[in-house]
């Protein structure tokens, strides 16, 4: 995860202290609540009439990056000591340390552009590590690119987005900067979705260990992430499934819209945004009813059975054919 949690007041969750406390704040928006009101009743209008929420004509510039989810402990620990995981894909358990010294724990499977994380109850602090929160990044490929999205997010009504700064330390005690934020709010229930852009002096550091630029300006998801995924099965996150509420999804909406997703509305609540390689499918629930649901993947090969393991409360099959589903169930 890019962004852990700190204890947040009664009935309302805040932006986590690893975003907003010691990163570099630049705007802060003044109209959260009206914003997400009129959203809601905008995605409950189109609801009921099937209408559809396009996002602009012209480039993707937005695309899935990675998500996290906070499981119950029983699937959280058989996801850490999962044998099948290590050879299913490239896994890893790892520590790191963003901004102002705040670490997290998490459990990653990383593909060759798109990665996801998975927690424990209690591995992040406060409300942030409760059962069903959840969260997602989706990012620019070109340097430039999400200056363009907090233009289009001012023409879509989010007048004064709020822009973050998020660095790393690699152990040094030294913070490298490591990628722009932007988000629409900072204020949500159990799910949040921000914009980000890796900076080249992250690119830069040795310690990063990324690839060197493609072309001019590459900030893209595969030059970040390691070519360790050629070894396993999985390829990539072609699809994730998260249920929030009504609140968190109409905040997510203008971000989407924003970078270039066909948002349309789902039978039920909640939306599904589309182009850019990966499904975002958001289905809006009660509270206590939120969490990660599915995650569909791309496999390096086409295999010709179908293999089902179970991991903890959850359930991954891989086959036969070219992917693979990760189901996870009510948070209950």
């Amino acid at each position: 995860m890019d962004f852990s949690g700190i204890p947040r007041n009664e009935g309302e969750h805040d932006i986590p202290r690893s975003i907003l406390a010691p990163m570099r704040i630049r705007r802060m928006s003044r109209m959260i609540t009206v914003l997400a009101m009129a959203l809601t009743t905008a995605l409950a209008g189109a609801v009921e009439s099937g209408a559809e929420e396009s996002g602009p004509p012209d480039r993707q510039l937005l695309f899935y990056n990675h998500a996290y989810g906070v499981l119950d402990r029983e699937t959280a620990d058989a996801v850490e000591h999962s044998a099948y995981l290590r050879d299913f894909a490239n896994f890893e358990v790892r520590t790191t340390t963003g901004a102002g010294g705040v670490t997290w724990t998490g459990r990653y499977l990383m593909g060759r552009e798109t990665y996801f994380e998975l927690f424990g109850v209690g591995d992040l602090p406060g409300r942030d590590g409760t059962l069903g929160t959840a969260g997602m990044g989706v990012s620019t490929e070109n340097a430039g690119d999400l200056a363009t999205v907090i233009e289009r997010l001012r023409e879509l009504g989010v007048t004064e987005p709020l822009e973050l700064l998020q660095t790393r330390d690699f152990g040094d005690g030294v913070p490298v900067p490591w990628f722009d934020a932007v988000l629409t709010t900072d204020q949500y229930d159990k799910f949040g979705m921000w914009a980000m852009e890796y900076r080249p002096e992250y690119f830069a550091d040795p310690r990063s260990k990324t690839e060197p630029a493609s072309h001019p300006g590459d900030v893209g998801r595969e030059r970040y992430l390691p070519d360790d995924y050629r070894d396993h099965l999985m390829r990539d996150v072609t699809g994730i499934h998260v249920a929030v509420t009504a609140r968190d999804a109409a905040n997510t909406v203008p971000l989407l819209r924003a970078g270039g997703f066909v948002v349309q509305s789902v039978p039920g609540g909640g939306v599904v945004a589309l182009r850019g390689g990966t499904t975002i499918w958001l289905d809006a629930v009660p509270l206590d009813e939120v969490g990660l649901r599915r995650v569909d993947m791309s496999l390096n090969r086409p295999v010709s059975y179908r293999h089902e393991e179970r991991i903890g409360r959850s359930t991954l099959v891989v086959g036969p054919g070219s992917r693979a589903v990760w189901a996870f169930g009510d948070p209950a």
